[in-house]
């Protein structure tokens, strides 16, 4: 299983970039999870249903199975915060993992930089991150990708971690890796 990272500030449109990705990665044939770590608190359930009522009522883990999906929910009950790592382990096998957040960990990451943003940006202080998407020209050895490079990026994503040789690449263009 391999992992790839999407780090930028908050707004910087990393959940639009993996969601425009993920497509891509799939019609290669790759089957493909997603680890979104949260800076807020959240929660998927609904007050009153019968797993609301469960996790209430004290369960550390509820899970709710259907026909087309499940969901496992897991209380910390005041527990530190699981590392990435951990979280890993816990998916089902697939060929890559996304990651949204999580911008510490050292795992190979693309910066989101938006110019309007105003934030500085993240690639000089990590040695992870690997490439950048980005509005406006930046002086770094880094490839850089705009925005809505997504045939580009997705072809870029799997040529750096070795899944293959992409047949996805917009008009005839050649993507360093």
């Amino acid at each position: 299983m391999k992992v790839f990272g999407f780090a930028g500030m908050s707004g910087s449109g990393k959940t639009t970039l993996i969601e425009q990705i993920i497509p891509r990665l799939v019609m290669e044939g790759l089957r493909v999870s997603v680890v979104k770590h949260a800076h807020h608190d959240f929660d998927i359930d609904r007050p009153g249903k019968d797993s609301w009522r469960h996790r209430e009522a004290g369960a550390t883990e509820v899970m709710i199975t259907a026909g087309h999906r499940w969901v496992l929910m897991h209380e910390l009950r005041g527990g530190p915060e699981p590392e990435l790592p951990e979280h890993l382990r816990r998916l089902s096998p697939c060929d890559l993992v996304l990651v949204e957040g999580f911008k510490r960990q050292p795992i190979p990451k693309l910066e989101i930089h938006r110019r309007a943003a105003g934030k500085p940006l993240l690639h000089p202080d990590d040695p992870h991150i690997v490439a950048v998407a980005t509005d406006e020209l930046l002086d770094t050895a880094l490839p850089q990708f705009g925005l809505e490079d997504y045939d580009l990026i997705a072809a870029f994503i799997m040529g750096h971690l070795g899944l293959g040789a992409p047949t996805l690449l917009a008009s005839g263009q050649a993507v360093q890796c």
